[in-house]
């Protein structure tokens, strides 16, 4: 069932990284992706523009999670304008490879890490 799938998207999916909801988060971004029903919200918790905690809750597919783990592994402990730069072939590359059918789920961390920075800064504007 998982042959397609490389050994990190396995380990990330079996037992992914920083899961869960964060009731102290200064960012919160939600991303969906219509085309296959994925979900997934990313929270952030920021000290001095470092994403000093992370974690996520994703409603999806193996690749999913795995993706969205991923995602908060390689932008947990960066700047907030590092973590803008992570791309969906970061994550892709950082997994092993994912299957072509299962390419766009990088695309949910992506812009779900983003929408949560998005949040974030708004939330530090309003507040001067």
């Amino acid at each position: 069932m998982y042959s397609q799938y490389s050994m990190k998207v396995i380990e990330h999916f079996m037992s992914p990284q920083n899961v869960g909801s964060m009731v102290d988060y200064d960012g919160k971004g939600t991303y969906g992706d219509p085309s296959c029903g994925d979900s997934l919200t990313i929270y952030i918790k920021v000290k001095d523009d470092i994403i000093e905690d992370i974690s996520f809750l994703v409603f999806g597919c193996t690749a999913s999670v795995a993706t969205s783990s991923m995602t908060t592994v390689l932008a947990k402990g960066k700047t907030l304008e590092e973590a803008l730069e992570i791309q969906e072939e970061d994550i892709v590359e950082a997994l092993d490879g994912l299957p072509e059918n299962k390419l766009h789920c990088s695309n949910l961390g992506v812009q779900a890490l983003r929408n949560s920075i998005k949040d974030y800064l708004n939330k530090k504007d309003k507040l001067g």
